[in-house]
C-alpha cells in the first residue's frame, strides 16, 4: 500500500516587545532564574493583567502581511491545565475568536536531486494567529534527579500561528517554517532565534493511503527549535505510523518529543481534546476591540514585503532570480544593496549584486557576523566599485583595497581612495610604459611565444599572467590584452 503523510504546523513566536503580554516584567533573555518573573505573571492574589498594546500591533502587522481578516472583536480565554511550569493553573489564550483569521502563505519547496524531484510553489493555508502567554521554563540538566522551575518566560508575549493540514513532505514543512521564520524576522515582530526559544514548532502529523480523503491520527510533535530537527522528526514518525498500521497496530493521538540524540519520538502525555482545558473567558480581561482606522494606520507603516521587493528587484534593476532571492533573505541585505545603488548609479547593479553575494558574504561567514556589523559600510563598497568602473583599480586590487577595509576598518567615506593613494594601487594605463612591459616579457618567455604561434591559446594566458606580475597587478587586463595580442601579431 502507498502512504502520503498529512502535516500542519502550530508555530509560537515570541513578539518583539520589550515587556511582557499583561505585565511590565522585562522579556529580556537570559536573566538569572526567576528575576523576571513579577506577582501578575504568577497570578498571585489582587492582581490583574492589563493587555501589552505592542503585542496587538504585531499581530495585526502579520496578519495584514499574510492577507488575513484581522477580527475587530476578539476574546482572551483560560486554558485549564496543570503543569509544574505554569503558576497560574492555566494560560491566558485566545481560543473561539482569535484576532488573526486565515491568510495564506506561498512556500518554495527546494529541488531533490536524490528523488528527481524540481523545486516547486506551493500555498499553505493559514487557519488562524493568536495571542497567548508562554509558560515558565522547566530545568532537568543542573539537578539531580530533580526538577528546577524558571519562570522568567512566564508571562512573554506569543503570537500562535496555525496552518491547514496541507502539507504532505518533510521538505514543504521546513519550507513553510523558513518562510514564516523570514517574513516574521523581516517585519521586525520576532528576532527568530531559535536558540533562545524565540520560534518553535510543534508538528501536527498522521498518515493515510494515498487516495483517501478521511484524515489519519494525528500525533503531535512538541517544541521543534531547528529546521533540522523539525524534517528529521517528521521523517521519523511518518515512517513509524505506517510501519505501525502495517503491523497491525493502531496509531494513538498523543504528544510526543523528539529526541535529538537517539533521532526517534517518544511519547510525552495523551493528547488532551479542546474539551480537556475547560476554555472559558477570562473574567479579568475585556473583549479586545480593533477599529479600523488602526489597522489602516498599521498598514501604512509595513514595510516592503519579501516576494514584493524581489519582483521588483528584478524588473527595476534587471537581475536574475537568484540574485534577487539571495539579496533579500535579510531585509538589512536587501537595504544594504539597495543604499550602495544610491551611490554608485545606474548601470552597475549587477556588478553591486556580485560583490555583495560574493566577497562581503564570504568575510560575514568567516568572520560569523550580520550585515549590520560590516566594517566596510554601503558608501565604501560604491566607492571601490566606481574606481573599478573609472579604470583607477582593476578587479583584482579592488579585492585587496576590500581586505584592508575590512581588517582595518576606516569610517571616513574616502577610506579607499586614501588605500589606493597610500599603496600606490592606481592602475597602469600609460600604453608607452606597458609596451616597454610587454616587450621584456616576450624576451623573457620566448617558448611562451613559440607555442602562442602555433596556436596554443593557454600560452597566451600565460604571457597574459606574467605581464601582470610584472606590473604587480597594476595593469589594465583589457589593455594587456590587447597590447600583447598587438605586438605577437607583428
Amino acid at each position: 500500500m502507498q502512504w502520503e503523510a498529512v502535516i500542519g504546523l502550530e508555530t509560537h513566536a515570541q513578539l518583539s516587545t520589550i515587556s511582557k503580554i499583561f505585565s511590565g516584567a522585562s522579556t529580556q533573555f537570559g536573566a538569572p532564574p526567576n528575576t523576571q518573573a513579577c506577582p501578575v505573571d504568577l497570578a498571585l492574589p489582587g492582581t490583574l493583567p492589563v493587555l501589552n498594546r505592542g503585542a496587538v500591533e504585531r499581530a495585526i502587522q502579520f496578519g495584514l502581511s499574510i492577507g488575513a481578516t484581522i477580527a475587530p472583536h476578539s476574546v482572551f480565554t483560560r486554558k485549564n491545565y496543570f503543569y509544574p511550569d505554569l503558576p497560574k493553573g492555566y494560560q491566558i489564550s485566545q481560543y473561539e475568536i482569535p484576532v488573526v483569521q486565515g491568510g495564506t502563505l506561498t512556500i518554495e519547496v527546494p529541488s531533490n536531486s536524490k528523488t528527481k524531484q524540481p523545486s516547486y510553489k506551493k500555498i499553505i493555508q493559514i487557519t488562524r494567529a493568536h495571542l497567548e502567554e508562554d509558560a515558565g521554563k522547566s530545568l532537568h540538566e543542573d539537578f539531580s534527579g530533580m526538577t528546577g522551575i524558571d519562570l522568567n518566560r512566564a508571562g512573554i508575549p506569543l503570537l500562535e500561528i496555525v496552518t491547514e493540514p496541507d502539507m504532505r513532505t518533510p521538505a514543504e514543512a521546513v519550507a513553510y517554517a523558513k518562510t514564516l521564520h523570514h517574513l516574521l524576522v523581516w517585519l521586525g515582530i520576532c528576532d527568530g532565534n531559535m536558540e533562545d526559544g524565540s520560534f518553535r514548532c510543534d508538528a501536527n502529523v498522521s498518515v493515510r493511503p494515498v487516495g483517501q480523503k478521511e484524515f489519519g491520527t494525528r500525533v503531535e510533535i512538541k517544541n521543534l527549535n531547528s529546521f533540522r530537527f523539525l524534517e528529521e522528526s517528521i521523517n521519523y514518525e511518518v515512517i513509524r505510523q505506517i510501519q505501525l498500521i502495517e503491523d497491525g497496530g493502531q496509531v494513538i493521538q498523543e504528544t510526543r518529543l523528539y529526541d535529538t540524540h537517539k533521532k526517534e519520538t517518544r511519547t510525552m502525555r495523551i493528547k488532551e481534546d479542546a474539551c480537556d482545558y475547560r476554555y472559558f473567558p477570562d473574567p479579568d480581561l475585556m473583549p479586545l476591540m480593533i477599529e479600523q482606522n488602526w489597522i489602516e494606520c498599521i498598514r501604512a507603516t509595513l514595510p516592503e514585503l519579501p516576494d514584493s521587493m524581489q519582483t521588483r528587484f528584478i524588473q527595476q534593476y534587471g537581475l536574475n532570480e537568484y540574485d534577487a532571492t539571495v539579496l533579500t533573505q535579510s531585509k538589512a541585505q536587501a537595504n544594504y544593496f539597495e543604499e550602495v545603488l544610491a551611490n554608485l548609479g545606474i548601470g552597475n547593479e549587477k556588478q553591486a549584486a556580485n560583490w555583495i553575494i560574493g566577497e562581503l558574504s564570504s568575510l560575514l561567514n568567516r568572520d560569523s557576523i550580520n550585515i549590520k556589523e560590516s566594517p566596510v559600510s554601503p558608501t565604501q563598497l560604491a566607492l571601490l566599485l566606481s574606481r573599478i568602473a573609472d579604470g583607477t583599480i582593476s578587479k583584482k586590487i579592488a579585492k585587496d583595497v576590500f581586505q584592508t577595509l575590512w581588517e582595518k576598518p576606516n569610517s571616513d567615506n574616502d577610506a579607499v581612495d586614501q588605500i589606493i593613494k597610500s599603496k600606490g594601487l592606481t592602475q597602469i594605463s600609460d600604453s608607452r610604459a606597458l609596451e616597454t612591459i610587454i616587450e621584456e616579457v616576450l624576451i623573457s618567455n620566448t617558448k611562451s611565444v613559440e607555442e602562442f604561434l602555433l596556436g596554443k591559446e593557454k600560452a597566451f594566458n600565460a604571457l597574459v599572467g606574467q605581464a601582470m606580475k610584472a606590473t604587480k597587478g597594476k595593469a589594465n587586463p583589457a589593455q594587456i590584452n590587447e597590447l600583447l595580442r598587438k605586438k605577437l601579431r607583428n
